[in-house]
């Protein structure tokens, strides 16, 4: 009987990778000593050695057993119960090797079966999602993709499953809507999102770069760019790391740092000023808008690097006096382009990268103008999908860096809509020159934010209510006049603008049948008017619900920028400084 239930011996010779894996010497007795994992055909061989197992161990009609328990061939789990096997036995016996065989195929079987199992559940899960979908989608029913989104929906068919079809589709429209409430400007989730992980993030990072802990001795100040109502502007650079000492600057010496090759680091440094009302307070805000804009929207302003406190009284430092730092872009501003009486010749080569050939200067001004406007409403509608709204646009606060790209910046008095930051419902800080009629970027009668989470919650309501982001759209209406119009360029022609636009009743078709003062309009009028179209629609009064006024994304969807010259020229010069 033992002789006719052992498999042949032949078995351990043909698959020696299977029944002795790795190298490993085979038990005198013992069929198999361990199963692995093999390669390069393993699955071919398992199966091969598995049928010719099971043929193996089918007994014979002479077989005691065979006859014992009847007709009929035994099956692995039927001699594990016809034989004798002791497990107190002392040695191997053949009861031991035939459980060891038996056990291995057993286990092999059950993998196979395990393993149908699952693919059936894949199956059934993918099934949930109809095959039209998955074309549409050009997703493979068996892609982890598909198999996820399967299971998703089978689990919530099950959670479903006692629930009338009346009731599955008030629960789906409901999960719709708490999706688009959570999702719509100024954007609940996203907010929670940077306020609980990107923030936490992005402080471990700049820790770890050493960004949150600058120091007075780590930059020394060159020229003063400019100077605001809260703080004043220097050109600076980062001290080298090598030790040396950084000598006392001035005169002519603090002039000449740009050029200056032992600093090769060159930063922005804003002071900000020490016993001014509301400079502390401004300061402490505009770090935080920058730190807040370059996790949202970091295309759309300098890259920030940090701020310090400076621990002594020396030169331009006043001991507790805090500084902001920026990467250095470029020192110049728009509003130091508009200055220049080459504008805005002066920005082609920096827009373009070259001179454009082909157009006249009027068609060549009106790209240069259309270009710097686009890249202004883009990164007005970034920071206002953040519920951002800057409430300080002016060329001042534009910063063209070197690479021919206008960035925000001088968030001082930035306000965050979605969670209530630096917002006081009757304090406006503004330039009266730049200001929207309305003056506050929401209604006087606007209650003091609630706590921020609860203010996250309600900030749809209250953007949809009163659109904030107008406020900014009408600042950036006014650039576009006086870039296109050179008598808007100096302070008096601006204010004598103002005054008789009020006069006017904010309405711009209005103020040109009226105004004495013969402006050029040669650039708005371009294109069939349709930059003149576009300003006619930002300097406006706002009506109800945000009428009246365009939005940033409406204003890049109008004509003025979907004619696209300025892109192609754009385009254009790059691929010639490719070649």
């Amino acid at each position: 009987m033992a002789a006719s239930l052992l498999p042949p011996p032949t078995l351990a010779k043909k698959y020696p990778t299977l029944l002795h894996p790795s190298g490993a010497k085979p038990h005198a007795q013992r069929l198999i000593f361990r199963c692995a994992a093999t390669t390069d055909g393993a699955d071919d061989s398992w199966a091969s050695f598995l049928d010719e197992l099971k043929s193996s161990l089918q007994v014979g009609p002479p077989d005691t057993v065979a006859s014992d328990a009847g007709a009929g061939a035994a099956t692995p789990d039927d001699l594990v119960t016809a034989l004798p096997l002791d497990p107190s036995a002392a040695g191997p016996t053949i009861g031991d090797t035939t459980n060891a065989a038996v056990g291995a195929a057993s286990e092999l079987l059950g993998a196979d079966a395990s393993g149908a199992a699952a693919s059936s559940n894949a199956g059934a899960a993918t099934g949930a999602i109809p095959d039209g979908l998955l074309s549409a989608l050009h997703l493979d029913a068996s892609s982890p993709a598909a198999r996820a989104a399967g299971g998703a929906l089978s689990r919530l068919e099950a959670l479903t499953a006692g629930l009338s079809d009346a009731q599955r589709w008030a629960l789906l429209g409901f999960l719709g809507a708490t999706w688009l409430y959570l999702t719509a400007r100024p954007g609940v989730l996203s907010g929670a999102v940077d306020a609980y992980v990107l923030a936490p993030l992005q402080l471990a990072l700049d820790s770890a770069l050493g960004r949150r802990s600058l120091k007075m001795s780590d930059f020394v100040v060159g020229e003063r760019i400019g100077e605001g109502s809260f703080g004043v502007v220097f050109f600076g650079a980062v001290v080298p790391r090598n030790g040396a000492a950084v000598e006392e600057r001035s005169g002519r010496a603090r002039t000449s740092l740009q050029n200056d090759d032992r600093y090769k680091e060159k930063v922005i440094l804003k002071k900000i000023k020490v016993g001014t009302v509301g400079a502390k307070e401004c300061g402490d805000y505009e770090e935080w808008f920058n730190y807040r804009v370059a996790r949202a929207a970091p295309e759309t302003c300098a890259d920030f690097l940090g701020s310090f406190v400076a621990d002594k009284t020396k030169s331009e430092f006043v001991k507790g006096g805090k500084w902001l730092v920026w990467k250095f872009e470029g020192d110049r501003t728009l509003g130091n382009y508009l200055n220049d009486r080459g504008f805005p010749s002066n920005l082609e080569q920096l827009m373009f990268g070259r001179a454009l050939r082909g157009l006249g200067t009027l068609e060549r001004d009106a790209l240069v103008v259309k270009q710097v406007m686009r890249q202004l409403v883009t990164s007005l509608k970034r920071i206002h999908g953040t519920g951002i709204v800057h409430r300080d646009i002016k060329p001042s606060n534009l910063v063209v860096t070197r690479r021919g790209q206008v960035k925000l910046i001088d968030f001082g008095a930035a306000t965050d809509l979605r969670i209530g930051k630096n917002y006081v419902p009757d304090r406006a800080l503004l330039d009266p020159d730049y200001c929207p009629p309305e003056l506050y970027v929401l209604p006087e009668e606007t209650p003091q934010p609630p706590p921020e989470p609860i203010a996250a919650i309600l900030s749809p309501i209250l953007w949809q209510l009163n659109s904030p982001d107008l406020f900014d759209m009408y600042s950036a209406g006014i650039v576009l006049m006086q870039m296109a119009i050179p008598t808007l360029r100096t302070q008096s022609g601006l204010k004598n603008f103002n005054s008789e636009l009020r006069s006017a009743g904010y309405d711009l078709n209005k103020w040109r049948q009226s105004t004495r003062r013969r402006p050029d309009l040669r650039i708005l009028d371009q294109d069939a008017g349709r930059g003149w179209d576009l300003a006619t629609k930002l300097i406006s009064q706002r009506g109800a619900n945000g009428g009246g006024r365009l939005s940033a994304a409406a204003a890049l969807r109008h004509p003025y920028f979907l004619l696209g010259g300025d892109q192609a020229a754009a385009v254009l010069s790059k691929l010639s400084l490719s070649k």
